[in-house]
């Protein structure tokens, strides 16, 4: 019998309150820590000794193991997006299906939770046998996605890194990453999001990126270049030659996107552009 899993168990006894069941018949007369209780109100009509019953263990608010028939989100091992429930001083708790809420530790957290909101998590079994969840996924995510480059995706955020960027599960069990050289701001874990694949890497795991194609975005930053010059009360200390960590700063775009959108202004006659300089015709 494996706790945290849904498997095939036979009954080999029958009492008042449920049925006992073992991996085998054989079990009957052995140790009953060899046997499982399934409580009388999750039994079928009709069973018998010698019936097979597919049920999950789990351990029971007193910490006993216990069956039960009804589906649990989540597996050992397998990926859910589960609802937090509340939040306690050793960590969260997540519904998850069961009457006993998941226990979620806070050193598991790749962010804190609160009540309300979903995180992508998995099951494990902890040091002591009892059933855990984690949102620290990456290892368990699946990389043999169709996708390919400028497809459209969506999925969910489950943890974020100042080294490496915003890592998110495509449809819930793709693994992808949004770089850090790509603007993501304003991203929190548990958010989900559509985004475009940018790159399939050898390994399967995916490249993201929030933002459209170059000739599609480069309107969107021009429109936006254009309003941050009219609220700077008409230019911005920004130019050709200025640095790119000065004009992410200002504008939230690269160096390339910024001088793509500059450009596009400068032919409709909207803005002229110099060494370290955008000003609007609008002045």
């Amino acid at each position: 019998m494996e706790v945290g899993k849904k498997q095939l168990l036979t009954v080999v006894k029958k009492v008042d309150f449920g049925v006992y069941l073992s991996d085998s018949l054989d079990k009957e007369a052995q140790d009953p820590a060899d046997r499982v209780l399934l409580p009388i109100k999750q039994v079928p009509e009709g069973t018998e000794v010698a019936d097979s019953l597919s049920v999950f263990i789990y351990r029971d608010s007193e910490d006993r193991l216990i069956a039960t028939t009804r589906e649990p989100m989540l597996q050992v091992g397998g990926l859910a997006v589960l609802t937090v429930k509340q939040v306690g001083r050793i960590g969260a708790f997540l519904d998850w299906g069961l009457e006993k809420d998941l226990f979620l530790p806070f050193k598991q957290q790749t962010a804190p939770v609160k009540p309300g909101e979903q995180c992508l998590v998995t099951l494990y079994v902890d040091k002591s046998g009892r059933l855990c969840a984690s949102m620290k996924v990456y290892h368990f995510l699946r990389t043999d996605s169709s996708y390919q480059k400028d497809d459209k995706v969506e999925g969910i955020v489950y943890e974020i890194s100042s080294n490496f960027g915003t890592f998110v599960a495509v449809d819930d069990c793709f693994s992808a990453l949004i770089p850090r050289k790509e603007p993501a701001e304003g991203i929190r874990v548990g958010d989900r999001i559509t985004a475009r694949v940018t790159e399939v890497k050898e390994d399967g795991k995916l490249s993201l990126s929030l933002r459209e194609k170059a000739y599609v975005q480069m309107g969107e930053d021009a429109e936006k270049l254009l309003t941050l010059i009219r609220e700077a009360g008409g230019s911005l200390p920004i130019g050709d030659k200025s640095a790119p960590d000065k004009i992410r700063e200002l504008t939230g775009m690269s160096k390339n996107e910024f001088k793509r959108a500059a450009g596009n202004l400068y032919k409709q006659r909207v803005a002229e552009i110099t060494a370290d300089r955008i000003s609007s015709y609008e002045q």
